[in-house]
């Protein structure tokens, strides 16, 4: 699979495509990341992406322009792309979208909006418009950094075993994935469950799916 990201910051993107899981899906020829700078695209000699609205208001608006030249070049090398517009408007994210667009074999182009948002014409370009919350973020880097975060995941021959992504916190709808411990058996008084030292398979299961919670930790 290939990602194509179109962003103001390409640099905030380099630490983490190459590092951990993201690094080792490249290094398994698995996936392609391309870093597209809408600043290149922008206009005139300050190259300019954004401008003030029509019909007043504040803050700045990006330009279709640029962003219509960035997706078309992007479209020139990878022409059945689809596009992605990370924006609070958009569908909310969930694990069910990462398993899909993993299986999917498609390639896709995200556009990070930045400053108070973008020309509204930009959507004749858009295929799929997502968030990652009922929040406000002061551009679309991080949305997009998380949202292929957890494709790049599922993708077979990125994580190590087989059902690591299976017994994952909703894997299946909005099952929450079961308590984990590891060594020491003992810590300071706190102490492993005993059922899971037992070797019991049968037992461990029973208490795993008895004590896996069935909605998210309170603040």
């Amino acid at each position: 699979m290939k990602f194509t990201v179109i962003t103001l910051f390409p640099e905030m993107f380099d630490k983490v495509f190459n590092t951990s899981m993201l690094w080792k899906a490249q290094d398994r020829g698995l996936v392609e990341f391309e870093l597209i700078n809408l600043r290149d695209f922008g206009i005139g000699p300050r190259h300019q992406v954004d401008d003030t609205p029509y019909g007043g208001g504040d803050g700045m608006l990006l330009r279709v322009e640029p962003i219509f030249a960035a997706v078309e070049a992007a479209k020139a090398k990878n022409p059945d792309a689809e596009v992605v517009l990370m924006t609070p408007k958009g569908k909310i994210w969930e694990q069910s979208d990462a398993v899909r667009y993993a299986e999917s074999g498609k390639n896709y182009i995200f556009i990070c909006p930045h400053y108070e948002g973008y020309d509204e014409r930009i959507l004749t370009l858009v295929d799929h418009q997502l968030s990652v919350g009922k929040f406000i973020l002061t551009g679309g880097e991080l949305p997009t950094m998380t949202v292929i975060d957890s494709i790049v995941r599922l993708i077979p021959g990125v994580l190590g075993g087989e059902q690591s992504a299976e017994i994952e916190s909703f894997s299946d709808g909005d099952n929450y994935e079961y308590p984990q411990y590891t060594k020491p058996a003992e810590f300071r008084g706190l102490k492993v469950p005993e059922v899971l030292l037992s070797g019991n398979h049968g037992a461990i299961a029973t208490w795993r799916a008895e004590n896996a919670p069935n909605k998210p930790a309170e603040d």
